[in-house]
């Protein structure tokens, strides 16, 4: 495949492919492990907008900690056996570039990934998936999911955002006053978000909403939107102070700098697909106004 002269191809270690954009309405990077978009920053940024952490593993059977992990076929830990994949298996398989092109302003891409004899040894489904990408003012992430099977499967899913911000405790997520949620710190508890929210602990909430978000960073003095479709769960998380400490591929203070905000189908948000059918899952991320 021809690439188009603003995407070249690096090797940040051998054998582990990355697709590097540099176009004039944005600077962005792509892991074909996962189909794992690690980085974008529009033209006029002065800072990223999607958070990668200076520690993550960049190896073929672990996921990248930041950018857009993709958590498929379940999301979160398999609802019956603990020995397969947090999240899924999508995030650490390598996925086909099928298509790249360039226009004027953004530079599209479009990857697929389809069932195998390994992919049957932890879930006994036919599908294809493929993830369209659009990179330029705006981030839109795309991910297709197609049942080639004879038989029904059900899924959960995310595509789970980081997004860059100057400091938690000045970040305040708006849009979701009065949606019920499941609270996973603790007692995992079924509670009513009172108010925007705000950040002084560990947040893991799963919202039961099919509406955007606005990130609103103070310390940044910037607005994030994030839209989405398909999607009937927002995931909101931080992990604070003790957690980062135990998470090995994230510096210790790092959760001061990153929030994810995450498109998914979980918990009875579940997609079934029938034979033959299809799902789409989507997010957008924009930065329309100046705080």
């Amino acid at each position: 495949m021809t690439l188009p002269d603003c995407i070249t191809i690096q090797e940040p270690t051998p054998g582990y492919p990355v697709l590097v954009i540099n176009h004039p309405a944005a600077t962005a990077r792509v892991a074909l492990h996962g189909a794992h978009v690690m980085e974008w920053q529009p033209a006029g940024q002065a800072q990223p907008v999607l958070y990668m952490s200076p520690e993550a593993l960049l190896e073929h059977d672990k996921a990248i900690r930041g950018g857009i992990p993709i958590c498929w076929p379940w999301f979160g830990g398999h609802p019956t056996d603990a020995t397969k994949p947090m999240h899924g298996f999508a995030r650490i398989r390598s996925w086909e570039l099928v298509r790249a092109d360039a226009q004027e302003g953004h530079v599209a891409m479009l990857f697929k990934l389809e069932s195998n004899e390994e992919t049957h040894a932890l879930w006994p489904h036919d599908f294809r998936c493929h993830l369209g990408i659009s990179f330029g003012a705006a981030l839109e992430v795309s991910l297709m999911s197609e049942n080639t099977g004879e038989t029904s499967f059900q899924l959960t899913e995310a595509l789970h955002t980081y997004l860059t911000v100057g400091d938690i405790k000045q970040v305040t997520v708006r849009g979701l006053t009065e949606a019920s949620y499941l609270d996973t710190v603790g007692d995992r508890t079924m509670r009513e978000q009172e108010g925007d929210i705000t950040f002084d602990g560990e947040v893991d909430r799963q919202y039961t909403s099919s509406a955007g978000v606005i990130v609103e960073d103070r310390s940044l003095g910037r607005n994030l939107v994030v839209n989405k479709l398909g999607s009937g769960t927002t995931v909101v998380w931080n992990p604070w102070i003790e957690k980062s400490k135990r998470l090995a591929d994230l510096p210790d203070e790092a959760y001061h700098g990153f929030l994810c905000v995450e498109a998914a189908n979980a918990g009875d948000a579940a997609v079934t697909v029938m034979p033959g059918g299809r799902h789409v899952l989507l997010t957008q991320i924009s930065l329309p106004t100046v705080v």
